[in-house]
């Protein structure tokens, strides 16, 4: 949607506080001025609207660095040192390659060097490479620059990471590796190292963060993650994804370390309502498309079977059933397995052999039930198969630290193999810590598998709204405590990847994790690093910041950027101080113009049009509020002179176009619960429904 309705702020706003300055001799910002489609600073005396950022974080500035010299790597990385002067990457570029490469991977370095501006990228296997001299290193005759790529236990290329200044991955550290990146005398060269080829991938992940115009950053990178699982469990109702939204998700997942996607929406009818079918050909085609999307990405493709609304535990054909469905996708490739038993009832049994065999109906019955089943599952299915990895499953009671019979059930009786999933101390939790999942780890029996519902939306609370808020509220240290962890996102996929940046990163490295600064790099690929389209997304991020939960409290708030701003304005309107009142009215007409723009912005630049078809309603809506804004700005201004029967109709024109937007509906049929969009909502309406009185 195109606005059709131009805010009178430009003309009579201008005017009138052209006219107030004269009058009270005060000197406004240069963000006042109508031509400038840019935020405006927190701080209303910064008159270079280019610099500053509509979000206040730590890291708000448009600096690419987290230090002096040190590009952003997302996730952090461990350890991470500037290693002298960038690289040059000009002309032919040598690759040497060792053990642990495969095709993505050589992909992936390919694009990375062609993008810093090589002409040439030869590959060459290490092994037949004699020149392992030079001052820099291994020489490839006469290239420029060299890059080694392989496996820490090649000695070879362990001799090109010291030579390239690099220190060693401890090989214990799976999916780990190390980068070391140096010029010297004139040439370079950039060593990848990984303990495996998990780690060789995703050294190449961060190569490409480092690569500029006819550059490498110089670094030495030590990394690894500090999570064994990480990434997101597709496990909401309503529409599930498209295959090809799937399949971007799996390249999205790669480009941040992710190495687990749970397939398991509750929509598909062939993992839960009818999971004793067999797929049709064509639908199993598509998962097997899936599988090796996974692969080449480097993620582990895991089908969870949801059985539990009508097994029978003690019928040989159901359980035959069952083993027969993993069987069909183990055939595609399929590698980890999940069995789903959350959201059912364990107050009757679905047949009257398994109130035989476990009595009556009851939490501590159905929790022996399922641990006979699990263990059974991985005994003779998983066990009896090559390459599989250790049963995962969500129990049905999955939401708090009690004990109960159920839970002793599966913790006396459950393979210690098998990883249990557990959301935290509610279905959506405010907060997850450290000392929450020890007692998690005492209650189970073992480190729990947290499976996080956010930014899922699929629930009452979240009617009408995107969750854009950064990945917050989980406290660093709990790699110790939890085998991994995975986030059930949104029905908008695309939309999805502003909170999978977050758990990525704070998967990888709790330790060092930084919410706002991820959240920032999030916008910054959806914008494809454009800094403008980067202001204008993290704008819109905020009026769809609110997170809440089941119940009546949210645990982030709504717009809190905007918020601020207005509560700053009310402040000084409140003073009576015509020369703060003034100040103010400019500092929020720039903002207002920033929120009245920032759809068309994001349309015209963001790259992802599932994205742009996603939030069309919500930009759709954005375009209208923003407009409204800029009128109770002009309105406001307008008094602030004297002109109250102009004022009266800018805000009479406000409020029509609020009305509009607030009209706007979810697009039918792609996400559940359908209702009106909402944004902002609490705090911009609020405002433009009490200026008027202001």
């Amino acid at each position: 949607m195109r606005r059709k309705t131009r805010p009178r702020w430009s003309t009579a706003v201008c005017s009138v506080l052209a006219s107030a300055t004269a009058v009270l001799g005060v000197a406004l910002p240069a963000t006042a001025s109508p031509a400038s489609t840019d935020p405006v600073s927190a701080d209303s005396a910064s008159a270079d609207p280019v610099s500053t950022d509509p979000v206040s974080t730590d890291s708000g500035s448009a600096d690419t660095t987290i230090a002096a010299g040190l590009p952003v790597v997302t996730p952090t990385p461990q350890r991470m040192t500037a290693n002298g002067a960038p690289v040059t990457v000009r002309g032919r570029v040598q690759v040497l390659v060792g053990t642990g490469v495969d095709q993505p991977t050589r992909d992936l370095v390919r694009q990375s060097l062609t993008a810093a501006g090589a002409s040439e990228v030869r590959f060459t296997d290490l092994a037949d490479s004699t020149e392992l001299g030079g001052p820099a290193g291994p020489n490839a005759g006469g290239a420029g620059l060299t890059v080694v790529v392989g496996t820490t236990d090649q000695a070879a290329v362990a001799q090109a990471l010291r030579a390239a200044g690099g220190s060693a991955v401890d090989a214990g550290r799976a999916e780990g590796y190390a980068l070391a990146s140096r010029q010297s005398a004139g040439r370079g060269l950039a060593v990848l190292a990984g303990v495996d080829a998990d780690g060789v991938y995703y050294a190449a992940q961060t190569l490409r963060q480092l690569v500029g115009d006819h550059r490498i950053a110089a670094v030495s990178i030590v990394d690894y993650p500090l999570m064994a699982l990480r990434g997101t469990i597709e496990g909401f109702y309503g529409a599930p994804w498209s295959h090809a939204a799937r399949l971007d998700q799996l390249a999205t997942y790669g480009r941040l370390k992710m190495n687990t996607y749970v397939y398991t929406p509750k929509d598909d009818t062939y993992l839960r309502d009818r999971w004793r079918d067999a797929y049709p050909a064509d639908q199993l085609d598509q998962l097997a498309e899936l599988v090796r999307t996974a692969r080449d990405n480097h993620v582990r493709f895991t089908f969870a079977l949801a059985p539990g609304l009508s097994i029978c535990y003690t019928d040989p054909d159901d359980l035959k059933a069952l083993t027969d469905k993993l069987e069909s996708v183990y055939a595609i490739g399929v590698r980890s397995f999940y069995i789903s038993l959350d959201d059912i009832s364990y107050t009757t049994w679905n047949c009257e052999s398994d109130r035989q065999r476990y009595g009556a109906a009851s939490a501590g019955a159905a929790g022996q039930a399922q641990t006979d089943l699990l263990n059974t599952v991985q005994h003779d299915f998983l066990d009896t198969h090559a390459d599989t990895r250790p049963l995962q499953m969500v129990p049905t009671e999955y939401s708090d630290l009690k004990d109960s019979p159920y839970k002793t059930a599966l913790r006396t009786g459950l393979d210690p193999r098998i990883v249990v999933q557990w959301t935290g101390t509610d279905v959506v939790p405010p907060s997850i810590t450290v000392e929450q999942a020890s007692q998690a780890h005492a209650v189970w029996g073992r480190k729990v598998f947290v499976w996080d519902n956010y930014p899922v939306n699929d629930y009452g609370q979240t009617t009408g709204r995107l969750l854009l808020a950064p990945y917050d509220k989980r406290e660093p240290g709990l790699h110790d405590e939890l085998t991994g962890l995975v986030i059930n996102p949104m029905n908008q996929a695309s939309a999805s990847k502003v909170a999978e940046f977050g758990a990525a990163s704070f998967a990888w490295n709790d330790q060092d994790y930084d919410a706002q600064r991820t959240w920032r790099a999030a916008a910054e690929h959806l914008a494809g690093g454009d800094a403008r389209t980067t202001q204008a997304l993290l704008a819109f991020f905020d009026t769809q910041h609110l997170a809440p939960t089941f119940g009546p409290d949210a645990w982030q708030p709504q717009a809190p950027v905007l918020a601020a701003r207005l509560d700053a304005f009310r402040t000084a309107w409140a003073s009576g101080d015509p020369r703060a009142r003034t100040r103010a009215l400019a500092d929020l007409a720039g903002y207002a113009h920033l929120l009245a723009s920032a759809g068309d912005r994001i349309r015209g630049h963001v790259n992802d049009q599932l994205f742009l078809a996603e939030a069309a309603p919500w930009l759709d809506a954005l375009d209208l509020w923003g407009q409204a804004f800029e009128h109770t700005v002009a309105g406001l201004g307008l008094r602030l002179a004297g002109a109250d029967r102009l004022a009266r109709q800018e805000f009479d024109t406000s409020a029509g176009l609020a009305a509009r937007a607030a009209a706007i509906r979810t697009i039918p049929g792609t996400t559940r619960p359908q209702g009106p969009i909402k944004v902002a909502d609490g705090v911009l309406d609020t405002f433009l429904a009490q200026a008027p009185g202001l």
